[in-house]
């Protein structure tokens, strides 16, 4: 006859494995829905079938208790379990840049799986089964630690999936230790009953929880990261907006020593509404995509370049004095008044005006700067177009000092 006390811890081992199996099953729906937004959404899709398949072990772990093949049930819950960690390490892979070792991985399952069926006969509770049986998981969770070091992310989330991998690496392996010194039974379904069994599988599942929820983090992060992105970069252009402009440049003043002069510079396309009315929008569309791939091409890479708007656009170039913006600007009208255009006859050439302004340290701020820039720029409008003209000074004698025509 059972013991009560029996009955009470094999109904307990029972609840949590059932609780296990519906946790699981929530996140594989969890990451199969939040994987659609993702910029990488096999990750998310890898991690849903991991849990799929770990969640298999809840099963393997009922069949244990009611059925009489120990030897089959047994072995599938250990394969779905270490089957479920590689498969992780493959989502991390794909999340985090890091590609899996599929020889390694292989090799693992090859080695791990023939060893489970010959360690099976061996007592539980000793100290070679213990071995046989956790230290492939801890090993496996290692490998899924590493990755996410390797990428090289150091977010929060990054760091706590670190450590959370690595205390379930951790878990496994003083399971080798504990389930010899709180024997949890000499066969699976006397395991199962135990005390020990009820404990083991409530950490686990607070392991398996937690780092589910910091993996869905790492996604909803990257998602967010992205649409934060997105909303500050033009999609015709393909630079930055007026927004992203700004945030990008407050960075960059923010810093504890900021090394004056800037510059700004501001362009704007001569008769581009000519363009739009002979022409078309598309054809207006695609000189605007050219410019913005002049800029990319030509700023040098810590300048910050923008489309304002319509024919409007700006570059930062942060410790840049105003002599050197006035050159490179005038490089930049050079360069787009060689350029030809998609939709536009081969024979078309067209012109931009420039406006620039310097702001240095303890002087003017980044707005009045982009209005000084705007003042140059109408200034080279009203006095012919297709120029870079300099801000007017106030200690300026002549046109010559602060305007260049081409």
């Amino acid at each position: 006859m059972r013991a009560p006390g029996t009955d009470i811890e094999m109904n307990g081992a029972l609840f949590l494995l059932t609780v296990n199996f519906l946790i699981a099953q929530l996140f594989c729906a969890f990451f199969l829905v939040i994987s659609r937004r993702s910029r990488i959404p096999s990750a998310g899709r890898w991690f849903a079938a991991a849990f799929a398949v770990a969640s298999l072990s809840a099963i393997c772990e009922v069949v244990i208790r009611y059925a009489d093949f120990d030897r089959l049930a047994s072995f599938g819950a250990f394969s779905a379990v270490l089957s479920a960690i590689l498969m992780i390490r493959v989502g991390i892979g794909r999340l985090y840049g890091v590609p899996s070792n599929l020889w390694a991985m292989a090799g693992i399952l090859g080695i791990s799986l023939p060893l489970n069926l010959m360690i099976y006969d061996l007592p539980r509770g000793t100290f070679s089964h213990s071995l046989g049986y956790q230290l492939p998981f801890a090993i496996a969770e290692l490998i899924c630690a590493g990755a996410v070091y390797r990428s090289g992310r150091r977010e929060t989330a990054d760091r706590i999936l670190i450590g959370l991998l690595l205390l379930t690496a951790a878990n496994f392996a003083s399971k080798i230790y504990f389930s010899v010194e709180f024997s949890g039974g000499a066969t699976a379904q006397a395991y199962l009953a135990s005390t020990y069994a009820l404990v083991s599988q409530s950490l686990s599942a607070v392991l398996v929880v937690s780092t589910g929820l910091t993996l869905l983090a790492v996604i909803v992060v990257e998602i967010m990261d992205d649409a934060r992105a997105n909303s500050e970069i033009d999609p015709l252009s393909g630079l930055f907006n007026r927004r992203g402009f700004n945030g990008h440049v407050s960075r960059i003043l923010s810093r504890p020593v900021p090394a004056y002069p800037h510059c700004i510079i501001l362009c704007d396309l001569d008769h581009f509404k000519a363009v739009n009315d002979t022409y078309g929008h598309t054809a207006g569309d695609q000189v605007i995509v050219s410019l913005g791939r002049m800029l990319k091409e030509h700023a040098p890479p810590e300048a910050i370049c923008a489309r304002f708007g319509g024919e409007e656009f700006a570059i930062f170039l942060p410790s840049t004095g105003e002599t050197t913006g006035y050159l490179f600007a005038q490089g930049l009208r050079n360069s787009f008044s060689a350029l030809a255009f998609p939709g536009l006859p081969d024979t078309v050439r067209l012109t931009a005006s420039f406006g620039v302004c310097a702001l240095a340290a303890g002087e003017d701020s980044i707005a009045d700067a982009i209005n000084g820039a705007d003042a140059a720029l109408y200034d080279a409008k009203n006095s012919g177009r297709n120029r870079v003209n300099r801000m007017r000074r106030a200690t300026a004698t002549g046109p010559e000092e602060w305007q260049a025509q081409a």
